[in-house]
């Protein structure tokens, strides 16, 4: 079969892989679309110790069952030939208490398919029957490729708590900054600031209800806390860089929330006194739960979310130059979604 393998930082190539040989436990899924996403374009970059080249990566996806192991149907009696899917990528190898409370993206042995496993970024992924999910009826397998990133959305939507009637920022205007977005409006803040260096992912922003702020041009912790009489309730950063840390620390409201979700540095200051002064809670926010994946499911179906019209739909070919286009100038591009 054809794969797109990433062999160094920053070259990526199309080559001819042996098919995937199905376990017992697991299903063969033909892909139908491969989304990119931000973590991908840092191990393509070499920045992200998670990825080991040669890899396929690939963990946003959706596609058709194409056969199933021979213990696949009681591990989950949903799933069928032929079945439209998606699959959660992060899945718990064992029996641990962060399965057991619902959180398996924080368990220590969990594994993502894409990194510690083949991708998607093929035309067949190996994957075990327990991650996979039905499309519900009527859904396309483009928007079901949507889910992974949505459900990082909803995650930090959950985590954000009680912000009906109360004004948030979102510094950081790529797909899950604006799927954020959608998630705090869903729960009916009152006023959503969103700030980006690129002028063209701050207008999709816009687009979407935010009121945008371009920090080239205006100082977004002095227009937020004039504009709220003091600041935000809950501040996402969305980048992961110290400045952007900052910023929302600043423009946060006493005893408000800052959610980190951005991974760009790995370590960077933070202004402790005034989280302490203030009594800010900060806080990280890492994917997405198993309930966060189903309920990102369930809203996609609805319609309520989504990254149209900004998505573009390129052959697995082209991955490599997508990955180098995302990573110097994304412009008006919300979501890169491959097809083998």
């Amino acid at each position: 079969m054809k794969s797109l393998v990433w062999e160094a930082p920053r070259q990526m190539t199309l080559q001819e892989t042996p098919k995937p040989i199905v376990q017992p436990d697991e299903v063969l899924i033909r892909v139908a679309y491969g989304g990119i996403c931000g973590s991908e374009l840092s191990g393509y970059l070499g920045h992200n110790a998670l990825r080991v080249p040669p890899l396929v990566m690939g963990h946003e996806f959706s596609g058709e069952i194409v056969e199933m192991g021979e213990r696949s149907s009681d591990i989950n009696p949903t799933l069928a030939v032929g079945a439209a899917v998606t699959a959660n990528p992060l899945f718990c190898t064992d029996n641990s208490v962060w399965d057991k409370r619902g959180l398996n993206q924080l368990c220590p042995q969990r594994q993502l398919i894409g990194a510690h496993r083949p991708g998607a970024y093929a035309e067949y992924v190996a994957v075990p029957a327990q991650t996979v999910t039905r499309l519900p009826a009527g859904m396309s397998l483009r928007t079901g490729s949507l889910t992974e990133p949505t459900a990082c959305g909803v995650r930090i939507g959950e985590l954000a708590g009680e912000v009906a009637g109360q004004p948030c920022l979102i510094i950081g205007a790529g797909p899950i900054g604006l799927l954020a977005l959608q998630a705090l409006k869903r729960k009916g803040a009152s006023e959503i600031f969103i700030a980006d260096l690129d002028g063209e992912r701050l207008a999709m922003g816009a687009a979407l209800g935010g009121t945008a702020l371009a920090p080239r041009t205006l100082d977004v912790v002095q227009t937020v806390k004039d504009a709220t009489g003091g600041g935000v309730a809950v501040a996402i950063d969305a980048v992961g860089a110290a400045v952007t840390r900052r910023q929302c620390v600043s423009a946060t409201q006493p005893t408000g929330t800052v959610i980190l979700s951005g991974l760009h540095e790995e370590v960077s200051e933070m202004p402790a006194a005034d989280i302490i002064r203030r009594e800010i809670v900060v806080r990280g926010s890492f994917a997405y739960s198993p309930a966060n994946f189903a309920t990102a499911l369930e809203i996609l179906a609805q319609g309520e979310m989504g990254l149209d019209p900004w998505i573009v739909e390129a052959p697995l070919a082209e991955g490599g130059a997508w990955f180098d286009r995302l990573i110097d100038a994304p412009g008006d591009v919300s979501k890169v979604l491959l097809r083998p």
